[in-house]
């Protein structure tokens, strides 16, 4: 069969939020795409699971921040229908103490207004307004072009900030959103993030997570994403082979996934085996952060959260549960009737099985939310090894999205660790695709 741009579709590999927001746009300029991903459902690590009882499960504590600039390009936020967390944190301070943080971020100066909080000096509270002027003097895109040799924790102290503060606020709270108690991502990055919690809010679908990515989907014509098809790999930047030995010709090959699938299904595509590309220069960044995400539930309909819908967060060192949320507080589809659900996230490598991690959490919870946590139902757990890749300082905000004629790649792995990571180069590809 001869290669022709206009007989054959273009062959997305992955159907996470950045392949199907390349699918999308593509679609939109009258494209015919194809779709291609191993699971039985689209949305890559944005899905969700419903328990036989009614629970519904996001693998991985998730949220979308509402002003993300590509979320509120492609998604339709009223048939999502989100539910919005409040603005502000209930922390568990190392003493044991909880002290309750309401638009932290929004309104710094009446949710630091005590001079006696225990969350940071008066100069810290000064210099958190100080922040919010300055992130909000720049663009998104302002803050994400930079290239930074300083991490967040070098950052906030250049800044002026105090150990404390840092440790009470900074680390429980960017920690969980980066995956990185450490504090070692790059600063623009934190940057950004600190602008998104300014001027949005963080919200859930209704429904679920994989909501969005299930929008997505429905946009695209029927049979355009085909599920549980495993590709081996590609050939000449024309070809995808699939795992059946099936070949499939393409107009143009963009591969939506993370940076060591994307190095397997690269090595070989001129034929031979050791035809992959390098990992140096952080060309094909593959270091990714680990988190648990461990779902409870309560025996009846009283919810530990006291319906306040803030997130809890963990200062105190060496614990197991770093953030825990009550998503049925949020969305009361997320429980059945008379139950409320628990999600209590663990980060980094704890080298704990699930035998031991559950019990020890009820332990931890107990002496955070009374003696009734150890009688709380554990649901499921979810190990995830990629959530999240690692955005050192230093490393360039975009790597490059074209790889080779007619081959081209998207996703958070080739950017920044978030959605709107995604989103943006599953966008910009399509858009050098269309342009030719």
């Amino acid at each position: 069969m001869s290669f022709t741009v206009n007989s054959n579709p273009i062959i997305i590999i992955g159907a996470g939020m950045a392949g199907l927001a390349c699918a999308t746009w593509l679609h939109r300029a009258g494209r015919a795409v194809l779709v291609l991903d191993a699971a039985d459902a689209v949305g890559g690590r944005v899905r969700t699971d419903v328990t036989p009882e009614g629970f519904r499960l996001d693998r991985g504590f998730q949220v979308l921040q509402t002003n993300y600039p590509e979320a509120r390009r492609i998604f339709d936020y009223g048939a999502l229908n989100l539910k919005c967390f409040h603005s502000g944190a209930v922390i568990r301070l190392p003493n044991g103490n909880e002290t309750t943080l309401r638009n932290p971020l929004q309104k710094p100066l009446a949710a630091f207004s005590a001079l006696t909080s225990p969350i940071g000096t008066l100069p810290d509270k000064l210099r958190i307004l100080s922040l919010v002027r300055h992130v909000l003097t720049h663009t998104p895109e302002e803050l994400l072009a930079r290239t930074t040799s300083e991490d967040t924790v070098a950052f906030l102290r250049h800044y002026g900030f105090s150990e404390l503060i840092i440790d009470t606020f900074f680390r429980p709270f960017f920690g969980g959103v980066f995956l990185d108690r450490g504090l070692t991502t790059a600063s623009n990055f934190f940057e950004f993030i600190f602008q998104q919690f300014v001027t949005g809010d963080a919200a859930v679908p209704a429904l679920g997570i994989q909501e969005m990515p299930e929008q997505l989907a429905g946009r695209l014509p029927l049979g355009s994403v085909r599920l549980n098809t495993p590709v081996a790999g590609i050939v000449d930047g024309s070809q995808v082979r699939l795992t059946t030995g099936k070949v499939l010709q393409a107009s143009a090959i963009v591969l939506a996934t993370d940076g060591l699938a994307a190095l397997r299904l690269l090595a070989g595509r001129s034929g031979n085996p050791d035809d992959a590309p390098t990992t140096e220069a952080g060309s094909f960044p593959t270091a990714a952060r680990i988190t648990t995400c461990t779902y409870f539930a309560t025996p009846g309909g009283h919810s530990p959260g006291r319906n306040d819908k803030l997130l809890r967060l963990n200062a105190m060192p060496g614990a197991l549960a770093h953030n825990v949320a009550f998503p049925a507080d949020v969305s009361g589809t997320y429980a059945p009737a008379g139950r409320s659900l628990i999600s209590v996230s663990t980060h980094g490598e704890r080298s704990l099985g699930e035998a031991e991690l559950v019990p020890r959490l009820r332990e931890e919870l107990a002496t955070w939310f009374g003696p009734a946590a150890r009688d709380w139902e554990h649901l499921r757990s979810y190990r995830i090894a990629a959530a999240l890749p690692v955005y050192p300082a230093g490393q360039p905000p975009r790597q490059p999205l074209i790889l080779g004629d007619n081959l081209y790649r998207c996703g958070d792995w080739a950017s920044y660790p978030s959605l709107n990571g995604a989103l943006a180069t599953g966008r910009e590809v399509a858009e050098m695709i269309i342009k030719g």
